[in-house]
């Protein structure tokens, strides 16, 4: 198993409420539903600020690296990345379950 954890931080003058990240939110819950290859998928905002926390999350669980690869190349996975792209950094892990 692979577990998929990707960190959002975003960019300056960038608010929850903005209409392109309430679009990018939007497209990033549906990731789910739209890549065949996720065994389970949970998004959500941070609860805590601190200066270190990233601001939204997304994790997903996947049977394999095969699995992993057409994650990355679904079409609407790579449409929520241009969503989140221009209002955001992130970072990525990919942790294989023992």
């Amino acid at each position: 198993m692979i577990t998929h954890i990707a960190l959002f931080k975003l960019k300056d003058g960038f608010e929850r409420t903005s209409p392109s990240v309430v679009e990018a939110e939007k497209f990033a819950k549906q990731v789910g539903r739209n890549v065949p290859e996720l065994l389970t998928w949970r998004v959500g905002w941070n609860t805590v600020k601190r200066d270190i926390s990233y601001d939204f999350a997304v994790i997903g669980v996947l049977p394999d690296l095969t699995a992993l690869d057409k994650y990355q190349t679904n079409k609407f996975h790579q449409e929520a990345i241009q969503k989140w792209r221009s209002i955001s950094d992130w970072v990525v892990a990919d942790l294989i379950d023992d």
